[in-house]
């Protein structure tokens, strides 16, 4: 919306910054923040009236969590999507449509996540809507969004995936496997989040370090004189992702300050599977959907552990890791909580610096 009050009133002096991404992108952070820090105590206060005893705690969990985490609210999601989605739509560019995918897949994602949340508020137990159900919806929404992604790409870029370390590597697959490839990675990633949410903090601070990351990579590749310096697969309009990725930070930011332990809202499937979502769309969207799994490479440890800790229990009988999600072992092994959250922060942080150096490593 600014920007186009800045394009009717061009004459009024400071309106041409309103051009540049990276200006809009600052102000979408700090707007998203304000939004975070205004709404936030309503937010939880009508979350916790309406939820009484609060998110449902896993009886098969950390024991400790039945004590210290009961009667917190859940549903801080929507937070996230109200500061986050309100910022975009005031400082970005309305033309954009890979920046409309990517905020009706949050968007999307975000409803099926505040149905499984409501469900398990209902019936007070930690199943919510049944996991075949939410996959069904969550692969219907990953697909049109792929579709259309797909159709908005330049040619050569349509129904490829780009390997990293090589300048012009291309996987082909055609649109059926790369319908498909898509999905497993919007999906995945989104599960894998939800999976990673199980500590105050925890889940939050390394999705703003890859929508960080990803913000960059938006920019850059959306850059023509970046991409070609870099040597990266230039595709246009993307930078105004970036502005999405900094309203991402900014909602993140504020939510974490009233999700640091002891948390007073949880973000529950609401914020969970939309944020993974979001950070699988753009991967798509930039052509840096392998480089994903390094930035997210967190995410991808918590949930490969959950699935080998199935197979194994369902193969031999035995179980890998003293509970899954990998946080959960940690604890199990007498971590302190907050130890567990601050070390992976900072594996988050080393995997983005490693993913980011994908960019120049050609």
């Amino acid at each position: 919306m600014f920007l186009y009050l800045a394009q009717i009133l061009n004459d009024l002096p400071g309106a041409n910054l309103f051009n540049y991404i990276t200006f809009r992108a600052g102000g979408a952070t700090m707007t998203a923040l304000v939004i975070s820090f205004l709404l936030g105590p309503r937010v939880i206060s009508a979350l916790r009236s309406r939820q009484g005893r609060g998110q449902p705690i896993r009886a098969d969990g950390p024991q400790s969590h039945l004590t210290t985490k009961t009667g917190t609210p859940t549903m801080g999601g929507l937070l996230i999507l109200l500061a986050s989605i309100g910022s975009t739509l005031l400082w970005s560019d309305f033309s954009n449509v890979f920046l409309w995918i990517a905020l009706l897949t949050t968007l999307g994602f975000g409803i099926i996540g505040f149905a499984d949340d409501y469900s398990k508020l209902r019936n007070y137990s930690s199943d919510g809507v049944p996991g075949r159900v939410k996959l069904v919806l969550e692969a219907v929404i990953a697909i049109c969004a792929i579709y259309f992604i797909s159709a908005n790409l330049p040619p050569e870029l349509a129904t490829s995936y780009a390997v990293p370390f090589f300048k012009d590597l291309l996987l082909p697959f055609g649109l059926p496997l790369y319908l498909v490839a898509g999905l497993i990675v919007v999906v995945g990633a989104s599960n894998a989040v939800n999976l990673t949410d199980g500590l105050d903090g925890l889940a939050i601070v390394p999705t703003m370090i890859a929508a960080a990351s990803f913000g960059f990579i938006a920019y850059l590749v959306g850059n023509a004189i970046f991409a070609d310096y870099l040597q990266v697969h230039y595709v246009p309009g993307t930078g105004e992702l970036a502005v999405f990725c900094a309203a991402l930070i900014g909602a993140g930011l504020g939510f974490l300050w009233y999700n640091a332990p002891p948390a007073a809202v949880f973000m529950g499937d609401t914020g969970s599977l939309s944020l993974g979502a979001a950070l699988g769309v753009i991967a798509i969207i930039t052509k840096h959907e392998l480089v994903l799994a390094i930035i997210g490479g967190l995410f991808v440890l918590e949930a490969v552990s959950v699935i080998v800790q199935v197979a194994s229990f369902k193969l031999t009988g035995k179980r890998v890791f003293a509970m899954a999600p990998l946080h959960h072992h940690f604890e199990q092994r007498g971590w302190a909580e907050s130890t567990i959250v601050i070390r992976f922060w900072i594996i988050s942080v080393v995997l983005a610096l490693v993913g980011l150096a994908t960019l120049k490593l050609r």
